[in-house]
């Protein structure tokens, strides 16, 4: 749904204070998490805290709703997405609803499940409940190419899985660790926000499903979008108030900032540039999209 059909022409601060029509914020998180890059600045608690505290602000506002779409990324900051989202909705006693779009799988998921219901479309992709670590070995290819690289550190494990270093066994079995670690943090969030609602079979695999699917399996409360279900619990009057970032006349978000800092750029940030778009790329195509 486009952000045009989502937010009617906004009311002055005045007439809003005095309008019967009920009114719920709109929230929407789109893209990888924690994952920042010029163009794409990533989801985080830093660059969303604001929008946040304002969908919260309105005490005429009948429910706050999210809206999802996200392939996961810092499990960090999906905790501090989440623990925002609840501490507001408890200080303010409302609810929240979430309603995820093409995929909220593993760090979008996390950040769903701070809703009091979630909703999805029957062909959004949702769960991918599990922590996954990914890199290359450049090991024997700098010994063809004849480079010898030079590290010193102090400390003897400074150099964990450096890329350009054989994979090494207690390396591997100290990240597994660190996985089991953050995965059992996430699995106490799904099954604290979704409680009985959740199946007897074993969500935490990594494994993703359709929304129909997923509905059966409890992780989500149903399949509708979010104009649908706000009309349905609060009259076809409702309006939704979409939260837009704020944004400087020249940040780092406008045009016009974006080209500042490309142009600006040596040549090394534009390489790393390069290879955090090509990162989100691979997030998304994990999900067919």
């Amino acid at each position: 749904m486009s952000d045009k059909k989502i937010k009617k022409k906004k009311k002055s601060w005045f007439k809003r204070l005095f309008s019967k029509t009920p009114t719920v914020p709109v929230l929407r998180f789109t893209g990888p998490i924690g994952m920042a890059t010029p163009l794409n600045p990533g989801i985080s608690l830093a660059n969303t805290a604001d929008m946040i505290e304002r969908a919260f602000e309105d005490k005429k506002a009948k429910a706050v709703a999210v809206i999802i779409n996200s392939p996961g990324g810092s499990p960090v900051q999906s905790m501090l997405i989440y623990k925002r989202l609840r501490a507001l909705a408890e200080e303010n006693d409302k609810k929240i609803y979430v309603f995820t779009e093409d995929v909220a799988a593993s760090g979008g998921y996390f950040i769903a499940c701070a809703g009091d219901e979630i909703y999805a479309d029957p062909s959004s992709i949702i769960g991918s409940i599990g922590v996954i670590a990914a890199g290359f070995g450049f090991d024997k290819a700098i010994e063809k190419l004849g480079v010898e690289r030079r590290v010193y550190t102090a400390g003897e494990k400074k150099l964990t899985l450096d890329s350009f270093q054989p994979e090494n066994a207690d390396d591997v079995a100290r990240l597994k660790e660190l996985q089991k670690d953050i995965h059992k943090t996430f699995k106490s969030v799904v099954t604290t926000s979704r409680g009985e609602k959740l199946s007897e079979e074993d969500l935490f695999t990594g494994e993703f499903w359709t929304g129909n699917k997923a509905l059966e399996l409890g992780l989500i409360d149903g399949l509708s979008d979010v104009r649908t279900k706000m009309r349905e619990l609060f009259g076809p009057e409702v309006e939704l108030d979409l939260i837009k970032p704020k944004k400087g006349l020249f940040g780092r978000n406008s045009p016009q900032g974006v080209m500042a800092h490309l142009t600006g750029a040596t040549p090394a940030q534009l390489t790393n540039q390069m290879i955090s778009s090509l990162e989100e790329r691979a997030l998304w195509s994990r999900f067919g999209l």
